[in-house]
């Protein structure tokens, strides 16, 4: 298999603090609220990276590929990636992070994933009333995710989410 990683510039390193484990089906924010309920397990760990604000301004969201891990666990791995996501006017980055290399697959795994994810989404930002169009915008370099978000300068701060 094939690695997707750029050999030229060394990758970034995050903490990232797991919110919805691999094989949930709650759909957990940053707060802890649920979200929703998916009719579908989610193929991957979830969480958020609580030095930077994304683009929905909540933690900057990251994706931790490999097994299962423990919500609240916190993981320090390299971001090869990320995946952008546009819903209701925004546009917010999702870090793709693991261990180890990701292949090719794993990116079209994501990719397909994330495309699915946004239309869902979609269905239900319209059963909650809720205008703007849902889709995934493909994939990124990770360097770029991180330098459109806002660093927290106090670990005190959390963010203002308004919805």
């Amino acid at each position: 298999m094939v690695s997707v990683a750029s050999p030229q510039q060394p990758l970034p390193s995050v903490e990232v603090v797991i919110e919805i484990p691999r094989g949930s089906f709650l759909k957990r924010g940053s707060t802890g609220h649920v979200d929703f309920v998916s009719p579908f397990p989610c193929p991957y760990n979830y969480g958020s990276i609580h030095q930077y604000i994304g683009g929905e301004g909540d933690f900057l969201d990251a994706v931790v590929l490999g097994p299962r891990l423990a919500a609240g666990s916190r993981v320090r791995v390299n971001a090869y990636g990320s995946v952008g996501l546009s819903e209701r006017f925004m546009s917010d980055d999702k870090l793709i992070c693991a261990t180890k290399p990701i292949t090719s697959r794993d990116r079209r795994n994501l990719l397909l994933f994330f495309n699915i994810y946004a239309f869902c989404k979609g269905l239900l930002n319209v059963v909650r009333g809720q205008a703007g169009r849902s889709r995934c915008d493909g994939w990124g370099e990770a360097t770029t995710a991180i330098a459109r978000a806002v660093p927290l300068t106090d670990s005190c701060q959390r963010p203002k989410i308004g919805f």
